[in-house]
């Protein structure tokens, strides 16, 4: 199915490119900032030995990137817990679909949490606008992220759509490597997680037989990430509140990598994350239908069904419904004092944005009572 693309744009670094690639890293002054901050106990010697030993994209994850960000969850929350692997065979390849919340974040955690409970980590989709063409492409393409293009004409985006539905395939069918990919383009940021019919349409073009056949070979798993307190929430509130302002929001220079910084850094509170169980059985229902949009519809409403179910509901997420709808409904899943914590931790943030401060509180209340809404709907 790769043989009329050339991949080769897209794809992270196979094994025998890593040794060669982590070489020419070490190298770079970036790099050893790294060093000092995400493996402080060790010394440029040490790193240069151990980067002897590593000639595999996995062993680069593994001996590098799974402390880092261990290191990154120990000091930016109160505790990393998940669920759901016993839902999946280690011997089967898989595409997470993954709701977004961080930039960086999401399909790294997943990536130590595969580690830890015994599977290969996965490739990782990665926009081509937060990859330059030097040290961030070369450590991005090392952690196994392919690129996603995501400019052109209406003919040069379905070439893209093309090309990449076939890599997503290739990967999970002919190299047997499980891949990551956000269930939309940009992270959720009004707390409302909604899979992009357009995802599913993309994936939809490579395979051959019917939608059954093309989707249960990539084994699609719905992927949950719950943070108690938002990541880059003021950061999010205040692109919501231009976007009202204003008919198209503009990213200033640098912000993709002032998101990816505050990410990594901001207090988040607990963390979950939950895998759900792969759609595969349920897919033949859909293949009763003539239609192939509504087929996709179908299936996305199947995504989004575990992720609405798997998210896990912290205390301030039903603080914010409540106050969303004037109501205590919720009122026994917290205290008095969690309430007027949340409120003054609101109020907190939104003081550091400038804007109408009710439309902001308005904001975060909505961002942070979306997970609630969601649930209810699977009630």
């Amino acid at each position: 199915m790769s043989d009329t693309f050339n991949f080769y744009d897209i794809r992270p670094y196979y094994d025998n490119e890593s040794y060669e690639v982590l070489q020419r890293i070490i190298k770079d002054p970036l790099f050893m900032k790294l060093v000092n901050n995400l493996w402080a106990d060790m010394t440029e010697q040490e790193v240069k030995a151990k980067a002897e030993k590593v000639n595999t994209a996995m062993g680069f994850q593994v001996e590098f990137m799974h402390p880092a960000i261990r290191t990154i969850v120990a000091r930016s929350s109160k505790g990393l817990t998940c669920s759901g692997f016993e839902h999946l065979d280690k011997n089967q390849a898989y595409l997470y679909v993954a709701n977004h919340r961080d930039i960086l974040l999401d399909s790294a955690i997943l990536q130590i949490l595969l580690v830890e409970n015994g599977f290969a980590t996965s490739e990782i989709t990665f926009g081509n606008n937060l990859m330059d063409k030097g040290f961030i492409t070369d450590f991005g393409r090392l952690n196994r992220m392919f690129t996603v293009l995501r400019e052109g004409t209406g003919r040069e985006l379905y070439d893209i759509s093309r090309k990449l539905s076939a890599y997503i395939r290739h990967t999970i069918v002919d190299k047997k490597v499980s891949v990551w990919i956000a269930q939309r383009n940009g992270r959720t940021k009004d707390g409302n997680d909604q899979t992009q019919t357009g995802l599913l349409k993309m994936l939809n073009i490579s395979g051959k037989g019917s939608f059954a056949e093309k989707f249960s070979e990539l084994k699609i798993v719905p992927l949950t990430i719950s943070y108690e307190y938002e990541p880059c929430d003021v950061l999010k509130v205040q692109e919501l509140y231009l976007s009202g302002l204003h008919t198209k929001y503009i990213k200033s220079e640098g912000e993709d990598l002032n998101s990816i910084v505050t990410g990594i850094i901001q207090q988040k509170g607990r963390i979950h994350m939950q895998v759900g169980t792969p759609i595969i059985n349920e897919l033949k229902s859909i293949d009763n239908s003539n239609i192939e949009n509504e087929k996709i519809k179908l299936l996305t409403a199947m995504v989004d069904k575990q992720i609405y179910k798997d998210y896990k509901l912290w205390e301030i997420n039903y603080i914010a419904a409540d106050i969303l709808n004037n109501s205590s409904k919720y009122s026994s899943h917290y205290t008095a004092v969690e309430k007027e914590n949340f409120i003054n931790y609101i109020n907190s943030k939104t003081a550091t944005i400038e804007g109408e401060q009710d439309s902001l509180f308005s904001l975060f209340i909505k961002m942070y009572a979306g997970p609630v809404l969601n649930s209810e709907t699977q009630i």
